[in-house]
């Protein structure tokens, strides 16, 4: 009977472990796939998905220089499409443009950085057509979902990076959002 448990709960391990492996291959393939699909992108040949049925695109590349961090912004907020990086709110301006661009991504994953980031803080982001638009972390914030926060969409050109928080909580899913604020640097 004991030999029988143990065979189960390490056939169980193996499964287990097989599914994790599963999960960040995936996760793996996808950056490579989103990232041939930017430089198809900036070679001009248009919006490039990653994959024949991906409903969405890479549209943007964000980088912070002092973190050393790099992420391909991709078009759409669904949960569907911040599983696979960084999405733009289409409603917003497009990421580099004059406006208001909103970005949010997981705390978890490809915006953990963010708790890293500093007022003064250097961001860029690389548009379509290859050319870079710098911002400065301007403010750097937390507010309740509920409260009704709203920004208009049109303004200055601002890029407002948001995500869920605290950062380290083991739950998914928050009534807080933090957000960083960046400006556009003046040249």
């Amino acid at each position: 009977m004991i030999r029988y448990l143990a065979l189960l709960l390490c056939l169980l391990g193996c499964g287990l472990l097989g599914k994790g492996g599963w999960i960040e291959a995936k996760a793996w393939l996808a950056e490579g796939l989103i990232a041939s699909a930017w430089q198809q992108t900036l070679a001009g040949q248009g919006a490039v998905p990653p994959w024949p049925w991906a409903d969405t695109q890479p549209v943007a590349k964000l980088e912070s220089p002092r973190l050393g961090v790099e992420r391909w912004v991709l078009s759409g907020d669904s949960g569907r499409t911040l599983a696979f990086g960084p999405g733009w709110s289409e409603y917003t301006t497009a990421p580099g443009e004059e406006g208001r661009s909103f970005i949010s991504g997981h705390r978890d994953t490809h915006f953990h950085f963010l708790k890293d980031l500093q007022v003064g803080d250097r961001l860029i982001i690389q548009k379509p057509d290859g050319n870079r638009v710098d911002y400065q972390v301007a403010e750097i914030g937390v507010i309740n979902q509920g409260e009704g926060w709203r920004l208009p969409i049109d303004g200055p050109q601002e890029l407002l990076l948001i995500t869920c928080y605290p950062f380290d909580a083991l739950t998914p899913g928050a009534t807080q959002r933090y957000i960083v604020r960046a400006e556009l640097k003046a040249q």
